[in-house]
């Protein structure tokens, strides 16, 4: 073989190489992004069901402007789920008195809200048990479904929730990714009400700092989101109504 052939051959298996990486790379990053598939245990984005319910799911806090978000639903009778940060609890646990005394459910959200894709498994226990332990602490005593910081999860998060029997719940109607959006409480809570299907989980991020708009948005969505016949569940119980 002539040292052109050579130079050929070790050049092809490169580009082979490189191809390869290249695309266990993007498998891996489409993997850790996605919505309704991961490795280990059950994954919700949404639920089948042919009947008109949908669950709203906010995010992130426990903060100040917990008082607003809880009278807009109170006002509404509107039950929804919260994912608030274990580190902020541990700051002021008695917002998630509030919401424990509202009736509404509660999950777990990690205690620094930092990606745990590629986190060990121990870094993963100890990101998801002492936020378990500050909502039993505030008197919640339902199921906690976890929700991955910035929907996130590859390896050791799905493996440390399937082994303790618990469920990643996602999202499948998200208006906050928009700039466009973020700027405008009636384009964003329009968005809301025209994505919504049977079984959609929303999310929502009403208490954070710059998130004004989908704090001005909420009541409009949830009355948008009656007219239309929509009736307001938790995530719990929207699981329980999985292909009804």
């Amino acid at each position: 073989m002539s040292l052109l052939s050579h130079k050929l051959f070790f050049l092809k298996k490169i580009i082979t190489l490189f191809f390869l990486l290249a695309l266990a790379a993007f498998g891996v990053y489409w993997l850790n992004r996605a919505r309704t598939i991961q490795l280990f245990g059950e994954i919700y984005a949404r639920v089948e069901t042919n009947q008109k319910v949908v669950a709203l799911t906010l995010d992130d806090g426990p903060n100040e402007k917990i008082d607003t978000v809880l009278n807009i639903l109170k006002n509404h009778n509107v039950k929804a789920t919260f994912f608030p940060i274990g580190k902020l609890m541990k700051e002021d646990l008695s917002p998630i008195k509030k919401i424990v005394e509202e009736g509404h459910e509660l999950g777990n959200h990690s205690y620094t809200h930092r990606i745990l894709s590629l986190r060990s498994y121990e870094t993963i226990r100890q990101e998801i048990e002492p936020t378990d332990k500050l909502l039993r602490e505030a008197g919640y005593v339902g199921d906690i479904h976890f929700r991955p910081p910035y929907g996130m999860k590859i390896f050791m998060l799905p493996l440390y929730l399937k082994q303790n029997n618990r469920k990643t719940i996602i999202w499948d109607v998200s208006p906050e990714g928009n700039p466009t959006l973020n700027m405008d409480p009636k384009k964003l809570s329009q968005f809301v009400i025209d994505q919504t299907k049977n079984g959609s989980i929303i999310l929502l991020h009403p208490m954070n700092d710059g998130r004004e708009a989908s704090l001005e948005s909420l009541e409009p969505i949830i009355q948008g989101l009656k007219a239309k016949g929509f009736i307001f569940k938790t995530v719990s119980e929207l699981l329980e109504m999985a292909d009804s």
